[in-house]
């Protein structure tokens, strides 16, 4: 039983889908992100399927960590807390908006898309919480030394297609997913590589100094 309880840290996630739901309301000031090159991709509705598993797909990737590189997944936990916190932070201060499209037809990706957009408001954009946290799954894989070719295709695919649904689908714009990326690897340096950096500084020290 002991070997489990650090999955329970993954209630982490239910608690920041609830803080999400207190922010995910429109201010009194809206602003837009949107640049021509969004304006020029073109909706697809397909794109509704990727977008949707999302966090299933994080789950997913997060438990597999627990299994296969233990520092992996406590790292996986404490980058998407501090990302997503952040992302509140940014929300309170700086709320954006996408104008989303008409959706029309009773096909099922028709159906799903109206869900999403029903259930998610079109604020609270920038940065993407689907985006950073696709990118984190993915640089974590990259890092990790349990990392294969199989595994580091299939987490680096998939991933790629989720931040590209949510460009497809209108819900975010391209300054979305640049700054899902950059908050991924700010953190990631100041609280892996940075600590890395001064461990491997000090083991070099010691050896010198033993010599």
């Amino acid at each position: 039983m002991q070997h489990w309880a650090p999955l329970l840290l993954m209630l982490v996630f239910p608690v920041l889908g609830s803080l999400y739901q207190l922010v995910n309301q429109p201010t009194d000031n809206v602003y837009s992100l949107v640049t021509p090159l969004d304006q020029a991709t073109p909706f697809i509705k397909y794109f509704a399927l990727p977008y949707g598993v999302w966090i299933f797909y994080i789950y997913v990737c997060i438990v597999y960590f627990f299994f296969k590189d233990r520092p992996s997944f406590y790292r996986s936990i404490l980058l998407y807390t501090v990302c997503a916190l952040t992302c509140y932070v940014i929300y309170l201060v700086f709320q954006t908006t996408v104008p989303r499209p008409v959706v029309v037809g009773d096909d099922p990706f028709a159906m799903l898309m109206r869900f999403i957009y029903k259930r998610d408001q079109p604020f609270n954009c920038f940065p993407s919480i689907h985006c950073f946290s696709s990118y984190m799954v993915m640089r974590m894989i990259w890092q990790s030394p349990a990392r294969n070719r199989k595994n580091v295709s299939l987490i680096t695919g998939m991933s790629l297609l989720i931040i590209l649904s949510t460009l497809f689908i209108k819900q975010h714009v391209i300054m979305d997913v640049i700054g899902a990326i950059a908050l991924v690897e700010i953190y990631n340096f100041l609280f892996i590589k940075l600590p890395a950096l001064h461990k491997n500084k000090v083991a070099a020290e010691r050896r010198e100094f033993q010599a």
